[in-house]
């Protein structure tokens, strides 16, 4: 069985190599790479915004905004229709929107066959968009009420929706014209959900201009302007204009009022080029616009016929121009000049050249981070990963002597295939992924250990070391499907239902599973086949220490009777401190905003900074010193008062914080982002749960799948307990770190199921107590080697993985050592209250475990 032919050996090695090949131009520049020939690989892992600085922003579709733009329409569309057509004007008393319905009231009865006739063609199917729908009829308007007298014309959910959709779409291609004209590198735009957009923009520094780009509607309109009335008036009115206008004030430093016409000449859609430059006079920027054919001509004969007076472009809402017409301009050009600075006049030209957006939009959520802070995060996790495999590999050669090397040669070329896989999916890594990539070469080993301890449990039972490690490779290998299977189920949720950062991490764990899986049945037992065909041992390798002693019969159905009270007064504690002292919830649940900054001088001026940011009214503003002296960070409160006063309490600390202080990251989140990462965390872990027990009693029975949940669930609470006790921000990061404590905990509670299981086959009438004591005991060495190998690549990170990752890391630790506990001590006893196999413990059964006293009762 463990001889390999020459087409395994070859395949292995070959993957392997290929692995190599593909890794490679991951550890070189893209300038470098893209200097190689074609015929070599080129893909390489991309670095999430988080690595190499930049700006993600999730913004949402105005749909309050859309309802009423098309109740508008649709009130329009009623009232020309019932004005003109065939037959005449037909009479009515009034046309009236609100919410999303528009009632027409009728002068006469006799009129309402002749009404809905007309507005027949309001309710027929449009063209659905972006959805399954595609290409087949959505109805958007219905009768949806009628009287003699009256007819109600409501807008549908379908076709709200549809036009949602098309507003996303529409919205996407906008963004991507506009953010491609500011010449950014692969800037990524994509629908997330029925209304939403994420826009991630690499190495973009200037996060509020990008938001000024993006966050523009930029429906640009050219107006005649009222001379005839005094806007002061109609401000000192609350803003009500004369019929037919619209009051609007300019972007001047002093902006005054003015009121324009009601009625749009052209619009932006008329635009055929708008370029940014300078007036040759006034050296002043300026834009320079060009309309097509037809508007060329509506122009012209506008300007003929208003010489001397005013018209308006507006921007939005904003007059950004109101000059007096000299000359008629026939040319089909022109030029708006105003209060600009070149960035202005060339964002006004981006917008302008790209188009409106087809509605208003919404920042829900913004994560940026400053390159430098980019910079430092890979420094910081390219040491936690060298340290971290340096501590793995010298424990298990100490450990395991000669075998330790050969696991070593395994984790070198599991870390490989990682890469190699992470570079041709084009998958982007994030500080969180790279955390991921660290404890998988803790979690590595795993496989490597559960397959070495069997070896030595086969080589103790006499067999000889062909033998042993022929039949150690085959009893290990059900074990480590079933505990990694668990893991790779959390993980696949943890992608499935997490965003951005958290998705690189459950990426970087996931292939980490199957690569580690791969290297232990490939190259470790390649690795092994050699050494004894080449070396023909006498005798497995020892290392220079073993942590748990050969033969161990320790009585851990014994200790349940302390386990178990100390459990629950440990669940009790948490659950109490949860519900007296809450959680400390970071942003990502409560909403707010967070901003890290570096003072310019070697220590931050703490006082001074919080006094600044008193006097700006933002409700409860933490200031505290962050990883060195010289960087802090601000967390402010949610405003409550919806996303967009996010954004301006983010505005109001840059202008206070950037005259003295360097930028490095900055988190907002809106309430409505808050409210949906809560209620997708805590189903994410739920889900979990319900996925690893239909898979444990699928593969096990109904006892094991409860214990296995059961014990799970009190990781789970105890791991909330310390996040209450210490008051650690509990963010999105934890809730990916609870899900992996679920994932390691029942890989570990797995390995003594699955022992457990061979047991109750082997021994069919052992005592349960005996036989589940023995179970662990041959286990647990296997439990605290791989636990060892976990925590030294969790301190690594923990220590040499920087401030951010710092809680998300402890956390880690934490549930590490409460998993290794908790499938010792209380996920196998649980079984005896689940009464596995009923009336056993009243047979005896002759084992190399039981007791002298059984054997000769036997």
């Amino acid at each position: 069985m463990l001889h390999f032919s020459r087409w395994k050996t070859v395949s292995i090695l070959t993957v392997i190599l290929l692995g190599l090949i593909f890794a490679i131009p991951s550890l070189f520049s893209q300038q470098t790479v893209d200097t190689w020939p074609d015929a070599l690989p080129k893909s390489r892992i991309n670095l999430g915004l988080d690595l190499q600085g930049g700006v993600h922003l999730q913004v949402k579709i105005d749909e309050e905004g859309l309802i009423e733009e098309r109740l508008e329409t649709l009130n329009g569309d009623i009232r020309a229709a019932m004005l003109s057509g065939e037959g005449g004007r037909i009479g009515y008393r009034g046309i009236t929107g609100q919410g999303r319905e528009v009632r027409v009231r009728l002068l006469k009865a006799e009129d309402a066959t002749a009404a809905k006739e007309r507005l027949a063609v309001l309710l027929e199917p449009v063209n659905a968009a972006g959805s399954l729908l595609a290409g087949l009829g959505v109805v958007e308007v219905e009768l949806s009420e009628e009287t003699d007298t009256q007819l109600v014309y409501s807008l549908t959910d379908e076709g709200i929706e549809n036009r949602i959709r098309s507003a996303v779409s529409q919205s996407i291609e906008v963004i991507r014209r506009r953010i491609d004209e500011l010449g950014t590198t692969e800037p990524i735009i994509q629908r997330q959900g029925t209304d939403r957009i994420i826009v991630q923009v690499p190495g973009f520094d200037d996060p509020e201009r990008l938001k000024e780009i993006i966050g523009e509607t930029a429906k640009l309109t050219f107006r005649e302007v009222n001379e005839n009335a005094n806007p002061l008036d109609a401000m000192r009115q609350g803003g009500r204009a004369p019929a037919g206008y619209e009051l609007f004030m300019t972007n001047d430093d002093e902006p005054r009022p003015v009121l324009v016409e009601k009625r749009i000449r052209i619009s932006g859609e008329d635009l055929a080029d708008a370029q940014a430059g300078f007036d040759g006079q006034t050296n002043e920027p300026i834009v320079s616009f060009r309309f097509n054919l037809k508007a060329s001509r509506i122009f012209c004969e506008y300007t003929q016929n208003n010489i001397g007076n005013r018209f308006a472009v507006v921007l939005d809402t904003t007059v950004i121009s109101d000059p007096v017409i000299r000359s008629a301009i026939c040319g089909g050009s022109g030029q708006i000049s105003g209060n600009f600075t070149t960035e202005a006049a060339n964002d006004l030209a981006v917008l302008m050249r790209a188009g409106a957006l087809p509605a208003k939009i919404t920042f829900v959520e913004e994560r940026t981070v400053g390159p430098g802070l980019g910079q430092d995060s890979i420094d910081a996790g390219q040491s936690a990963s060298i340290v971290a495999g340096i501590l793995v590999i010298v424990f298990m050669v100490a450990a395991y002597g000669l075998l330790g090397g050969i696991a070593t040669i395994a984790l070198t070329a599991n870390v490989i295939l990682i890469i190699a896989a992470l570079s041709v999916l084009g998958a982007t890594l994030t500080l969180p992924g790279i955390a991921g990539i660290v404890l998988t070469i803790g979690m590595a080993v795993d496989a490597n250990v559960l397959i070495f301890e069997r070896v030595r449990e086969e080589r103790r039972a006499g067999r000889s070391i062909v033998q042993a490690v022929d039949i150690g490779f085959r009893q290990a290998l059900s074990t480590i499907l079933d505990a990694n299977i668990t893991t790779l189920i959390a993980a696949f949720i943890l992608f499935y239902l997490g965003s951005g950062p958290i998705r690189g991490f459950a990426v970087t764990l996931a292939i980490g599973i199957i690569t580690s899986v791969f290297t232990a049945f490939t190259m470790t037992r390649l690795l092994m086949s050699v050494w004894l065909r080449t070396q023909k041992p006498k005798e497995l390798p020892n290392g220079l220490f073993r942590l748990v002693p050969e033969g161990m019969k320790a009585k851990f159905m014994w200790l349940r009777k302390v386990s178990f009270p100390t459990s629950a007064a440990l669940l009790i504690g948490s659950l109490a401190m949860f519900v007296i002292a809450n959680l400390n919830y970071g942003i990502d649940f409560r909403g707010g905003t967070l901003i890290e900054y570096q003072s310019k001088s070697e220590v931050a001026d703490l006082g001074d900074v919080r006094e600044r940011l008193s006097q700006l009214n933002l409700g409860d503003v933490q200031v505290q010193e962050f990883g060195s002296p010289n960087e802090l960070l601000i967390r402010i409160e949610s405003q409550g008062a919806g996303d967009n006063a996010e954004q301006s309490a983010l505005l109001k600390v840059r202008d206070a914080m950037d005259s003295d202080h360097t930028f490095r990251r900055q988190e907002v989140v809106g309430p409505t982002v808050s409210g949906e990462l809560a209620q997708a965390g805590t189903i994410a872990v739920l889900v979990s749960l319900l996925a690893i027990m239909v898979y444990i009693w699928f593969r096990f029975e109904w006892q094991f799948a409860l214990g296995a949940v059961l014990a799970t669930m009190h990781d789970v609470i105890l791991t909330i307990g310390m996040f209450a006790v210490l008051q650690l921000e509990f963010s999105l990061s934890s809730i990916a770190a609870i899900l992996t404590i679920v994932g390691y905990s029942l890989n570990d509670t797995v390995v003594v199921y699955d022992r457990i299981r061979e047991n109750l086959r082997k021994y069919k009438k052992m005592p349960i107590r005996d036989l589940l004591d023995m179970s662990i005991n041959d286990t647990l060495s296997r439990t605290v080697m791989t636990s060892v190998t976990t925590l030294l690549a969790l301190l690594a990170l923990y220590f040499l993985g920087g401030e951010v990752l710092s809680a998300f890391t402890f956390a880690m630790i934490f549930g590490v050592v409460i998993g290794t506990y908790s499938s010792v001590f209380i996920a196998a006893p649980l079984l005896i209250l689940f009464q596995l196999r009923p009336g056993a413990m009243d047979k005896v059964d002759v084992s190399p475990y039981a007791g002298k006293e059984q054997q000769e009762v036997s």
